[in-house]
């Protein structure tokens, strides 16, 4: 790491170009290319995923995206003259839209079904010519245009599905604004030097820029979700910036210490950036854990997350020493320059409210501890009730045309108008088409659905599907409920003494089968992460108690932060008032996604604080002392960088999307609660009440081990809070063992206490 960076410094001018130059080149290039992102969630080999691919092969006209128009008035009906009027003129003049397909509307005979019983809501069929994920947003807003133009004070006119979706995105990356600003305002607050408080900025910035970059052309070789890039950006931005802080701060220490800036930069790459990369790993690995599930969807998000993270680290290690000789002197503001000029390199002790804090952790280690666990466990009780499912337009905010659309058609055709079932099945010979043209009547006569509509065959006569619309919404349990009955039950004894096998599919069976594919993996998925996560700390810890405690701390961080966003985003507390929409179920996606990236976040604070305790603890064998020290000489620095990182997660709540503000509230939660609740409450705590044990490992493992450091000690420098050689009195204690006597922490107690 010396190496890299001294190489860094000495050219740091070609190091900023090159970082540049990738930077724009692949801007350029993903420009070129464009995106090619998808929001199918389909997973081959599911019910779900078969009925799909009989629709796909046995109806090729069926490919293009539908979206629906809705209309409805209050003061007449929608079968008035004027409203029927004003509606066939905007419908014929969508239909002359480029990229429309087709249009079917209420008023001709292939609309029946499409006016609502009280006769004051209609709507119309517009499908594309292509799917949702090839309309451009100029193509949906053109459509959304003509549409509400034909509203009036009386006439209410909405419009719902995939491609309008587009319109409702925002412009404006106003999140990734909030968060850069609020980020350098807390870190210009910890440094006091403009030119400091930049430097993790502009890491950041570049690193996660070419990341995005990079994303983009990605979606061209594999499947990548097209929430993939904003997650990517919410995960660089977060350890990007801490990563740099971590960094930044010890060059700045250096400096104070009388160090030159070449060394001081060399010295915080060597020791400080090794802990960097170390952690950057562990994300990494964490979220390269999803590819255990073999979920094409998935693979592509770990390995996008996973390419943001890394260049986040190489920027770390590499364009920050570059940048940080550019500035010199200036990393550190006027005060401390002056302060260094006058009186010269001074020690630098862990004073303030973190050298008390420590103490008074030390002081009270069960109360703490057990306040700190029964926070966790309240908080996590919501998890218990988590519903796995995926949001819908009903779920936008009550002020979006979707939502209104959804709205609209639930109140006016039954709540299940919104997702419908398609049951879809091959045929082979006549038998299997009597079996079909009867399955209507025994749709009907099941509880739970609403209507069924007339069995569609294909061409050549082989394929027909029929559309089954439940008595319930699309996200609710019952409708989970009739898909599973249809098929261990109704389709079963229909299907008896025929070939047919008919296959139940659409949106709301599509998401079951998601979610049960991915909820039952979860389990092997949460094992291989805490497994090479409790490996990783092991070889770095040479301890036993160290990964299991950090396993079980991060297992509490996820639970939590999920008991957070159930109550958020399940039970819909708060979340009209944020501007999240409604009351709905958690993507099934996002426990595997949050656990990967919130053990690989909550890894972070381990490494950097248990990190310091156990470099004490080499050096005085004192368990006591060696998590006083670390606590106090870590706790700044983990505060401010979970400050940064919480600012610039909940500042995606404002990115106006559901997924990603879900991650972002989950991932802030989760930062709050393990920085602090458990990294300086329960983490000390504990590691105060089991004593030596926190180090201990039998000697054969130790023997087998091979060895790694994290954050070697400064060659010829002094810690940050290492004292002096000169200061380490020790005296004999029982057994001759050495002890240490009064240090600076001591001395800190005692001038708190007026002693």
């Amino acid at each position: 790491m010396a190496a890299i960076a001294r190489w860094c410094i000495r050219h740091r001018l070609v190091t900023v170009l090159i970082w540049l130059l990738a930077l724009g080149g692949a801007a350029t290039a993903a420009g070129l290319a464009g995106s090619a992102y998808t929001n199918q969630y389909d997973v081959p080999g599911t019910e779900a995923g078969r009925a799909a691919e009989l629709l796909k092969d046995g109806f090729t006209d069926l490919g293009g995206d539908t979206d629906t128009i809705v209309w409805h008035t209050t003061d007449s009906t929608v079968r008035a003259a004027d409203v029927r009027q004003t509606m066939t003129r905007t419908l014929h003049e969508v239909e002359r839209l480029p990229g429309v397909g087709a249009v079917t509307g209420p008023y001709g005979a292939s609309g029946t079904g499409q006016i609502s019983e009280d006769g004051h809501t209609a709507y119309a069929t517009v499908t594309f010519d292509r799917p949702s994920d090839e309309i451009t947003a100029p193509q949906a807003q053109a459509l959304v245009d003509t549409a509400k133009s034909a509203g009036g004070d009386a006439l209410q006119v909405e419009l719902g599905g995939s491609a309008i979706a587009l319109t409702e995105a925002p412009a404006v990356h106003l999140s990734e604004i909030i968060g850069v600003v609020v980020a350098a305002v807390v870190l210009f607050l910890a440094f006091g030097s403009l030119a400091a408080s930049m430097l993790p900025i502009a890491t950041a910035l570049v690193s996660v820029g070419t990341a995005y970059a990079g994303i983009t052309l990605l979606g061209h070789v594999m499947t990548v979700a097209d929430f993939a890039p904003m997650l990517g950006m919410l995960i660089g931005l977060g350890v990007g910036i801490d990563y740099a802080l971590f960094i930044v701060t010890r060059h700045r220490s250096g400096l104070r210490r009388g160090m030159s800036v070449p060394d001081a930069a060399r010295t915080a790459v060597a020791t400080t950036g090794r802990a960097v990369v170390f952690a950057g790993a562990t994300v990494c690995i964490a979220l390269l854990g999803m590819l255990v599930l073999r979920l094409g969807f998935l693979n592509g998000v770990a390995i996008a997350a996973s390419l943001t993270v890394v260049l986040t680290v190489a920027a770390s290690v590499t364009l920050l020493p570059a940048l940080l000789s550019f500035i010199g002197m200036r990393a550190l503001s006027r005060r401390e320059r002056a302060r260094l000029a006058e009186l010269g390199p001074q020690p630098e002790l862990p004073t303030g409210f973190a050298a008390r804090w420590s103490v008074f952790v030390e002081r009270h280690p069960k109360l703490l501890g057990a306040l700190a666990a029964a926070v966790m466990l309240v908080l996590a009780l919501p998890t218990f009730s988590l519903h796995p499912g995926t949001s819908d337009q009903g779920n936008n905010p009550a002020s979006s045309t979707t939502r209104q659309a959804y709205d609209l058609l639930a109140d006016g055709f039954g709540p299940g108008v919104n997702g419908p079932l398609t049951i879809a099945a091959q045929l082979d010979g006549a038998g299997d088409r009597l079996a079909m043209d009867g399955l209507p009547a025994v749709l009907r006569a099941t509880d739970g659905v609403a209507s069924v509509g007339p069995v569609t065959y294909s061409g050549g006569g082989d394929t027909a599907f029929v559309t089954v619309v439940p008595a319930s919404s699309p996200q609710s349990r019952d409708t989970s409920a009739l898909v599973e009955r249809l098929r261990t039950d109704v389709l079963p004894k229909a299907e008896a003494n025929t070939s047919l096998r008919a296959h139940v599919g659409g949106v709301t069976a599509g998401y079951d089968d998601f979610a049960r594919t991915v909820m039952g993996k979860l389990p092997l998925f949460v094992g291989v992460v805490v497994g090479l996560g409790c490996l990783l700390l092991l070889l770095a810890f040479r301890s036993i108690g160290i990964p299991l405690k950090a396993a079980v701390m991060n297992i509490a961080a996820v639970a939590s932060s999920f008991g957070v966003v159930v109550a958020v985003f399940q039970w819909g507390w708060g979340s009209e008032l944020l501007g999240l929409g409604g009351a709905g179920p958690i993507e099934p996606f996002l426990p595997v996604i949050m656990v990967s990236v919130l053990f690989g976040l909550s890894m972070d604070y381990q490494v950097f604080l248990v990190g310091r305790m156990y470099e004490e603890w080499l050096e005085t064998r004192d368990n006591r002392r060696a998590v006083r020290v670390g606590l106090a000489e870590t706790g700044r620095v983990i505060n401010s960088a979970a400050v940064i990182m919480i600012s610039v997660f909940l500042a995606f709540v404002l990115s106006g999307d559901r997924v990603i503000a879900m991650f972002g509230i989950a991932l802030a939660a989760a930062v709050a609660l393990d920085a602090f609740v458990l990294r300086t409450l329960l983490v000390p705590a504990l590691m105060h009440l089991l004593g030596g044990a926190n180090w201990w490992l039998p000697r054969s493992l130790d023997r087998w081990l091979p060895r790694i450091s994290i954050e070697p000690p400064e060659c010829g420098v002094p810690h940050a809070g290492a004292r002096r050689p000169a200061e380490r009195d020790r005296s004999a204690g029982p057994g001759g063992a050495t002890q240490p006597v009064e240090q600076p922490l001591e001395a800190v107690e005692a001038v708190r206490e007026g002693t």
